[in-house]
């Protein structure tokens, strides 16, 4: 029976099956280990578990009575359903393993800063992380998604965790015929003003939402953390000026999707929504039209082709959208007003980008070079005539 012991947790790999002739041996065989390795807490990996008996219920039941932080992982949904059937899940942590499906050949519909959203249904889609090992990010994904979507967003609700064929994990929920707003401009033809409209209509209906702020990350401590990093980056009186107006922002309690943009955003018969939840936060709208002029013109301005590789549209239509969802968001026609929020939201857009690719060794490379070159031009630009990232 194989076995590790790691910071004071045992593990004990189960396999095949246990029945009224085998316990006896099994157990015996599970208490020399417990002897031979002194633990605070005991796990039992039943992945290649077959099917327990009531014999070998009993031997986990004395397992957990010498050892109460006893836990049972990666139960196949068969023997799951015999411990709930007879109470164990509900006296001890049993976790049931992870579907592995492949999302090889399936439809992008959503792409955002830590995954891709795959529809690997006609009414399913899986959300499949960049990190390997995200299944932290995963469940606190999904709580992010059920705070907002008590909170009256309109958004889909993650109710499975799977493995992914090639390594790593997935959210898997459902979108019953969704489309992405990307789709609706290329494929349906739809115009730019009508999806930049309903785009903005539920922008709006997330920033209108009011949270606890103890409760989602703040927008602006992140970008205080942004603007500090770029001290040793920027001449110090444009660092300095950076800094002050970052921290003049006033903390805002109201929520913000952190990466609002066309591919993250589907259309569902008439309903919209919003879907890769994991950089929930709250904070001054300032920051989220930030993110959202950077997806739209920051990271396609020195390489238009990004625009069709990240977004699926052209780089005349993705700043057209830009320019539209300012319009609808400001709910103006006056165009000094709107260049002047688009301003603030630059300084913030080109602090995030140049922060961006200097950590990514962005001095290393000919196009890395480029785009530092460019976000700093566009800061020493914007620093000294603007006295206010609020609107």
């Amino acid at each position: 029976m194989e076995h590790k012991l790691e910071n004071r947790t045992l593990t004990i790999y189960l396999r095949g099956r246990i029945d009224t002739s085998n316990s006896k041996t099994m157990e015996d065989e599970i208490n020399q280990i417990r002897l031979e390795n002194p633990a605070d807490a005991i796990v039992l990996d039943l992945e290649d578990l077959e099917f327990i008996s009531s014999s070998g219920l009993r031997v986990v039941l004395r397992i957990k009575q010498c050892c109460p932080d006893t836990s049972l992982i990666n139960v196949n949904h068969d023997v799951y359903d015999i411990f709930d059937m007879t109470g164990f899940t509900e006296m001890m942590d049993i976790k049931k393993a992870y579907r592995v499906i492949s999302v090889e050949g399936c439809e992008v519909i959503g792409k955002g800063a830590n995954g891709k959203v795959y529809r690997i249904s006609e009414d399913t889609v899986v959300k499949a992380y960049l990190n390997p090992d995200a299944l932290e990010d995963i469940h606190k994904e999904r709580e992010l998604a059920r705070t907002a979507f008590v909170l009256g967003v309109p958004t889909a609700i993650p109710y499975d965790v799977v493995k992914l064929e090639g390594g790593g994990y997935g959210s898997v929920f459902e979108l019953l015929h969704a489309t992405n707003f990307a789709k609706l401009l290329c494929r349906d033809h739809r115009p730019v003003e009508e999806v930049a409209k309903m785009s903005i209509d539920l922008l709006k209906i997330i920033h209108n939402t009011k949270v606890n702020p103890d409760s989602l990350p703040s927008m602006r401590e992140l970008a205080l953390q942004w603007a500090d990093f770029l001290k040793d980056y920027l001449p110090l009186d444009q660092f300095e000026k950076l800094h002050s107006l970052v921290a003049a922002v006033p903390e805002d309690n109201h929520l913000m999707h952190g990466d609002y943009h066309i591919k993250n955003i589907t259309r569902q018969g008439d309903e919209n929504l919003i879907i890769d939840m994991d950089t929930l936060c709250h904070g001054h709208p300032v920051f989220e039209l930030a993110s959202m002029f950077n997806a739209y013109c920051g990271y396609t301005e020195l390489d238009h082709s990004v625009a069709e590789k990240f977004l699926g549209i052209d780089y005349d239509t993705a700043t057209a959208f830009w320019n539209l969802s300012l319009r609808f968001y400001l709910d103006t026609e006056e165009e000094s007003s709107i260049r002047e929020v688009e301003d603030k939201a630059k300084i913030i857009g080109y602090m995030r980008m140049l922060r961006r690719r200097i950590r990514r060794n962005g001095f290393d490379t000919e196009e890395g070079r480029a785009e530092i070159a460019c976000a700093k031009a566009h800061l020493a630009e914007l620093l000294p005539r603007i006295d206010s990232l609020v609107f």
